[in-house]
């Protein structure tokens, strides 16, 4: 089969993370017969290293903006993908497939969108490093390994927790944070999903030890979703945390995605 008859996979990564976090994910869902690739936000730099040494290039850096980056690296592929993503990533990959932009979403362990009422404490203090200091809201913030291991990767060892710091962790905007906070007393915030638009299928992760984007912020977006014509599931995994796209247990997660996708998304009809 041509090129032109292959889905293509486009997956988002979230606030500090590099996009290279994606790259088995990349690997395995081009191995399963995907046109798979993982862009990275606007600002970001090729690789980790590079994101750490330029930080001021993502200042400022909104929901919208990020949106429409991806809106427009999807315009020039041949067919509408599956777009995956994570934290911020996930928020934005439902906007995308709201947008008709998209053929299929994964969310993992999504942002909070406009409509999601009650945060759990966890979340608020995992967040508050940034919130409580509203001069950052134009500027970037990074997680240290021990803030990134309480917060983020609270569900895997301190050992996997620094790999995965050392290996991918970045410095990221503040500004949706700051969006996605307010965003239900913001008329038009860039935080917010069109649930009602007619959208192809839905599958979204929650981590029961997540205290980034806890388990009951996810359930709370996928009651939202749920009330949508289109295929919604909810899958809830009670051992894993923020790091679950990225850590030892990815593959569990890649492989629901996979079985997911093959029972509810048609195939590409070849020359598309």
């Amino acid at each position: 089969m041509s090129l032109s008859g292959v889905r293509p996979v486009v997956f988002i990564h979230g606030l500090w993370m590099h996009s290279s976090s994606w790259d088995p994910w990349v690997e395995l869902f081009s191995a399963s017969g995907y046109r798979a690739q993982a862009p990275g936000w606007p600002g970001d730099g090729p690789t980790p290293e590079a994101t750490r040494a330029n930080p001021d290039d993502l200042n400022n850096r909104g929901i919208a903006e990020v949106t429409a980056h991806y809106t427009g690296l999807i315009a020039a592929l041949p067919t509408p993908p599956v777009v995956i993503g994570h934290s911020f990533g996930g928020l934005i990959a439902q906007q995308l497939l709201a947008a008709g932009s998209a053929a299929a979403c994964v969310a993992i362990a999504p942002a909070q969108f406009k409509g999601v009422l009650a945060l759990p404490p966890a979340q608020i203090r995992s967040a508050l490093p940034v919130l409580g200091k509203p001069w950052l809201r134009g500027k970037t913030w990074a997680h240290s390994a021990d803030s990134y291991h309480r917060s983020f990767a609270n569900g895997v060892p301190r050992e996997e927790s620094d790999r995965l710091f050392a290996d991918y962790a970045i410095p990221a905007p503040a500004k949706p944070l700051f969006q996605a906070a307010v965003a239900n007393f913001v008329p038009g915030s860039e935080a917010q999903v069109d649930t009602a638009a007619e959208r192809g299928p839905l599958l979204m992760f929650a981590g029961g030890l997540d205290r980034t984007v806890p388990e009951a912020t996810v359930r709370a977006a996928h009651k939202l979703q749920s009330r949508n014509s289109g295929i919604t599931e909810l899958v809830v995994l009670p051992d894993r945390c923020h790091s679950m796209s990225a850590d030892h247990g990815w593959r569990e997660l890649a492989d629901t995605a996979l079985q997911f996708l093959e029972k509810n998304l048609p195939d590409v009809p070849p020359g598309s």
